[in-house]
């Protein structure tokens, strides 16, 4: 089979019997052209099949685009498709348009795909942190691309950022266990060193030691291995010696290995409040730590307009709050005193 050549914009003008100038304004600059040529020169078009190149047509003074970047870690988790949908919705009202990539959640990832995004000249870079250090994007801020973190917060580089209220959900969650008799209570978590995970652990943490538990450790389950599954990790944990009586799991995919571990146990006592929200756990009755990914995304997208027309601005941070929704699982009681 053999490939056309694209038609390009002299061609489009050819056909509708006008200047190249005059197509590129039809493109660019409408409302200037009279109406009977813009209708040629679009039925010309639509014949030849024509795409204006949008990167082109983007840019703007100084080298920017109409495009902002968005880097999330990989698309299977809903939270992180939700948060770009919030973030498209806003910029489209603006005139922005959205390119997604993915970092696969590693340092290394990371910094690859922020040079790929910025290498399309991007007005502004949306980001969910990996690393530790984000400071190889101090330069391209001093060049005027603002970046904005979204979820954590970024490393050695000045920038805005939309976060949850992360500590105060596990606060939250641990002291209605805490409430209902539970003393021993599990927290599990996969990865566990980044921001938000360190976050919720410190929140546990403190419910439990205003509990007078300050030695948590027997119950923590604390992971950075993206190989090991989270039901393997659910079911050493609930069939030890002993066991918890109740879990918070620090992510969706936890709770979801939890919810395996437990079926494959038979295990109906064990209490269970999940952080994040998912598809489906209202229906299964699972008690959860939730919060709006969407509006994490909207925000991040309103701070990246306001940064792109004022970058001289004061650095934003926002946090956004969690709520627990109690579905059943969480209000389990221990069974016998502890």
């Amino acid at each position: 089979m053999s490939v056309q050549q694209r038609a390009t914009l002299e061609d489009v003008a050819r056909l509708a019997g006008v200047s190249a100038k005059t197509v590129s304004r039809v493109f660019n600059q409408r409302e200037l052209v009279n109406p009977a040529t813009v209708d040629r020169v679009m039925i010309a078009a639509k014949r030849l099949r024509f795409r204006p190149n949008t990167l082109a047509r983007g840019l703007r003074r100084g080298g920017g685009t109409n495009t902002i970047g968005l880097m999330v870690g990989e698309l299977g988790n809903p939270f992180y498709y939700k948060v770009a949908a919030g973030l498209e919705h806003e910029l489209a009202a603006g005139g922005f348009r959205v390119v997604l990539a993915t970092s696969d959640d590693t340092v290394e990832g990371e910094e690859r795909v922020a040079d790929a995004l910025l290498a399309q000249r991007i007005a502004a870079l949306v980001m969910i942190p990996v690393s530790d250090d984000q400071s190889y994007l101090e330069g391209e801020r001093h060049l005027g691309t603002p970046v904005i973190a979204v979820d954590r917060p970024a490393r050695n580089l000045v920038a805005d950022s939309v976060l949850l209220a992360n500590r105060t959900g596990a606060f939250d969650a641990t002291s209605r266990l805490l409430e209902r008799g539970h003393r021993r209570i599990a927290y599990a978590c996969n990865p566990a060193s980044i921001y938000s995970q360190s976050e919720r652990v410190a929140g546990y943490r403190q419910a439990m030691a205003n509990a007078g538990i300050a030695d948590t450790h027997e119950w923590e389950r604390l992971r950075d291995d993206r190989e090991l599954e989270p039901e393997a990790l659910m079911r050493d944990l609930l069939a030890g010696p002993n066991p918890p009586t109740a879990v918070i799991c620090g992510n969706n995919r936890m709770t979801i290995g939890a919810l395996r571990a437990m079926k494959d146990l038979d295990d109906r006592k064990t209490a269970l409040i999940g952080f994040d929200d998912f598809d489906t756990a209202d229906v299964i009755g699972v008690s959860v730590i939730s919060y709006d990914p969407f509006e994490l995304g909207r925000r991040a997208a309103s701070l990246a307009v306001e940064r792109i027309a004022d970058p001289t601005g004061a650095t934003q941070s926002i946090t956004l709050p969690t709520w627990v929704i109690e579905r059943g699982t969480g209000e389990r009681v221990p069974e016998t005193s502890e």
